[in-house]
């Protein structure tokens, strides 16, 4: 899954509209206050993600080279890391339940 796949699903999910009164199309889902498009939201999720991941990694790699870091250290970024991926991973998910709902009643 690339990034700029994700990113025209994530919009073709904003642009989709369900009918409202006299026919207008109401958003499914309005534009956050402060974080801009729900695209550049994922986008972001999944960079903070890659960056725990990272630090994870780094950490492990300096404490097996006897770099002065704690065991603690390592597991609590590993744990960090694990959860955003799994946090990450639910969250798709739900979009794509929500999409496929969508779909579902449309037809």
């Amino acid at each position: 899954m690339t990034i700029d796949r994700f990113g025209a699903f994530a919009q073709r999910v904003a642009e989709f509209g369900l009918p409202g009164e006299g026919g207008r199309s109401v958003p499914v889902l309005p534009e956050p206050e402060k974080g801009g498009a729900f695209g550049d939201v994922l986008t972001r999720a999944v960079n903070e993600v890659s960056a725990a991941q990272d630090v994870s990694s780094d950490t492990t790699r300096r404490f097996l080279k006897g770099e002065p870091v704690e065991l603690h250290q390592v597991m609590a970024a590993s744990n960090e890391a694990g959860i955003a991926l799994d946090t990450l991973i639910e969250v798709r998910n739900k979009v794509v339940e929500a999409y496929r709902s969508i779909l579902t009643m449309q037809s």
